[in-house]
């Protein structure tokens, strides 16, 4: 599955595979609707266009000699790839953002011995280029290093569920408001840290390295350098959740990939996600995803 919209490549693109990849999620909205959601007042700023996850994309690859309307976003979460534009060729790899402007030629593909995992979205509207300029993400640098890639790669994930749940105003909006924060992260990443805040990014760091650890405040505040009450009100503060809350978060990520991209038990999945009881882990993951970790993995790769 490519991803435009025609199922044959046009004389502006060569398309490296044609068929899917197994456990994919695709979900591309129709020219006409774009057209519509573009001149309503509620999704003409931001739009998501196309967006989903190939998961072990081996042989992917696109080549646009003239590029396309709309704003192009990987995100990369396992595995590496390439890209080049602007006359250089850059590696993207694990936990790294790359963005690709409206209307810029490029080509980009799956390393062909360790093919990438990648999270995409093309994204349109009035207020693209003001936002994309906030990035300060360009043709000449494209790739960005990510302090907290399962949130940025989260977000993607947001805006598919939103199409695919339907694809009525209500869940466009939905779409395009993830689509919002995810930009908003990677214009905070390029952003100098202040000294609290550079606390908080080494707590957070040390969470992403071991979120499958039982891992206490106390434990958090130490690396951060500060009391524990003093941290869990600054992470809070920093981050909107609590450190109990961003681990979830941070395993839940993790066995959301596992359960797209492998057909590993779900007690396996459980132990590599942090969990050494399946059934709390099943009970906590439907808690929050709102079905069980094996309904799921069937609707995912459904």
């Amino acid at each position: 599955m490519k991803l435009d919209k025609t199922t044959k490549p046009r004389k502006d693109r060569g398309v490296l595979i044609e068929e899917g990849f197994p456990g994919q999620r695709l979900r591309v909205l129709p020219v006409p609707q774009i057209r519509a959601a573009l001149a309503s007042p509620a999704t003409s700023h931001l739009l998501v266009t196309d967006a989903g996850f190939f998961p072990r994309a081996r042989s992917h690859g696109m080549t646009r000699r003239t590029g396309i309307p709309q704003a192009i976003v990987i995100v990369c979460t396992q595995g590496t790839g390439w890209c080049s534009i602007a006359g250089t060729t850059h590696r993207v790899g694990p936990g790294q953002a790359l963005v690709i402007p409206p209307g810029t030629a490029h080509a980009y593909g799956a390393d062909p011995d360790d093919p990438w995992t990648l999270w995409w979205m093309h994204l349109a509207g009035d207020d693209l280029v003001d936002l994309l300029g906030v990035t300060t993400l360009t043709a000449s640098s494209p790739v960005r290093e990510l302090t907290d890639p399962f949130r940025i790669s989260e977000l993607v994930d947001e805006s598919v569920r939103a199409l695919e749940h339907d694809q009525t105003d209500a869940s466009l909006l939905a779409a395009a408001g993830a689509a919002w924060h995810l930009l908003s992260l990677l214009a905070s990443e390029r952003s100098p840290q202040s000294p609290r805040l550079s606390a908080i990014d080494r707590a957070r760091e040390h969470l992403r390295k071991n979120f499958a650890e039982d891992v206490s405040i106390a434990d958090l505040a130490a690396v951060a350098r500060l009391s524990p009450s003093h941290f869990a009100a600054l992470f809070r503060q920093q981050t909107g959740t609590t450190p109990l809350r961003y681990q979830v978060q941070l395993r839940m990520a993790r066995a959301r990939e596992l359960l797209d991209t492998t057909d590993l038990a779900v007690a396996t999945v459980a132990g590599m996600a942090g969990y050494s009881d399946p059934f709390y882990f099943s009970r906590q993951f439907k808690a929050l995803h709102g079905t069980t970790p094996l309904r799921y993995r069937g609707h995912a790769k459904g």
